[in-house]
């Protein structure tokens, strides 16, 4: 015959801690877990037992026993989180602020941005404190970015003219990316390269011998990702022309074509104007100036760099071109758009907030 277990002690609730309790259910700021112990508590009260709860709550006996209990014993204090164990906090929110302020406001005498090193050596805290400290508030004086701010007076304008042609592409029409990747140089090593080993990466010398240049006329089409490409040895609006000729060939006659492209000289010559008075399907749309990121070539550009220009060795720029005219078509087989996402609003919103933020930290 089995042993009965232990006497459960009963749990009432007073009509204050049932107010407190439902309070707390109804509250949307709540926490979870504490929402989740005054139902435990809640439902005991009304004469459910352990394993009921359980099943209606869908929990364990054990959390239902355990949160029972710790009201039985300290009432409704005993549900909130015990303090952690461990050494108590030795630096003050005083001590983070002095911290913080001094990253922020100042610059140490011998550098020209603080180093976790400098900053405990300063304030007397250790190196680590000051390391928390720092990513608990997102803070690197070692990182540093550049920037520029376009001064174009048609800036706004020309946002929501090229970012419109993203988002809600006019029909019948095909919206191209043009820009030109120039000087790019055939690199030739001074020493052969060292092929990959296990443990041992890929291994070439930091001199290199040029062979010369050549430049990649490229159009994006926005709605595919699919890239016409054209090389040439330079960089004058006649090769734009005859790129132009070419994108006139490639595109089916009966669509408009769209044209997103920067403000080069190239792009304005009276040559150029003649050209497009003579091909009326086509529409020049600039980005503003300064504002190369608004051409979606430029994410293309760096896919062909980073995954083909970087780490080439080309001893003559034939050699190189045929890199180029390979990889172009590559993709083409598998071409991958790439989706803008902002709206001309948001782009707006926060260039106007960076610009906020650069005024009042001047004055």
């Amino acid at each position: 015959m089995s042993r009965p277990g232990p006497k459960i002690p009963p749990l009432s609730v007073t009509d204050a801690q049932r107010a407190v309790l439902e309070g707390w259910l109804r509250r949307r700021t709540t926490a979870q877990a504490l929402t989740q112990r005054s139902r435990i508590v809640l439902e005991c009260a009304d004469g459910h037992s352990i394993m009921e709860v359980s099943r209606r709550l869908r929990i364990t006996p054990d959390t239902v026993r355990t949160w029972r209990r710790r009201f039985i014993e300290r009432g409704l204090d005993g549900l909130c989180d015990d303090p952690r164990p461990g050494v108590p906090r030795k630096i003050t929110d005083a001590d983070v602020e002095r911290v913080i302020v001094k990253t922020l406001e100042e610059t140490p005498k011998n550098a020209a941005h603080w180093s976790t090193r400098s900053m405990a050596a300063a304030t007397g805290m250790s190196q680590s404190t000051i390391s928390r400290i720092w990513r608990a508030f997102a803070l690197a004086p070692h990182r540093s970015q550049t920037f520029r701010l376009s001064t174009d007076p048609l800036f706004i304008d020309k946002v929501r003219d090229v970012v419109g042609l993203y988002l809600d592409p006019p029909e019948k029409a095909l919206v191209l990316c043009v820009d030109e990747k120039s000087q790019i140089q055939a690199l030739d090593r001074s020493q052969p390269v060292l092929p990959m080993m296990p443990g041992v990466p890929e291994r070439r010398s930091h001199d290199y011998v040029r062979a010369g240049t050549t430049t990649l006329f490229a159009a994006l089409e926005v709605a595919t990702g699919k890239v016409i490409g054209s090389l040439h040895r330079r960089h004058r609006a006649a090769e734009f022309r005859k790129f132009l000729t070419k994108l006139d060939k490639e595109v089916p006659a009966d669509l408009q074509v769209h044209l997103i492209l920067d403000n080069y000289a190239t792009h304005k010559t009276p040559d150029i104007k003649k050209w497009l008075l003579a091909h009326p399907r086509f529409h020049l749309h600039f980005t503003p100036t300064s504002a190369s990121w608004l051409n979606l070539v430029e994410r293309w550009f760096a896919e062909l760099t980073q995954k083909k220009l970087k780490r080439g060795v080309h001893r003559s720029v034939q050699a190189l071109e045929r890199d180029i005219r390979a990889w172009l078509a590559d993709w083409n087989e598998h071409p991958r758009p790439f989706v803008w996402t902002k709206t001309a609003d948001e782009i707006l919103d926060k260039v106007a907030a960076y610009c906020r933020r650069i005024s009042d930290s001047d004055h």
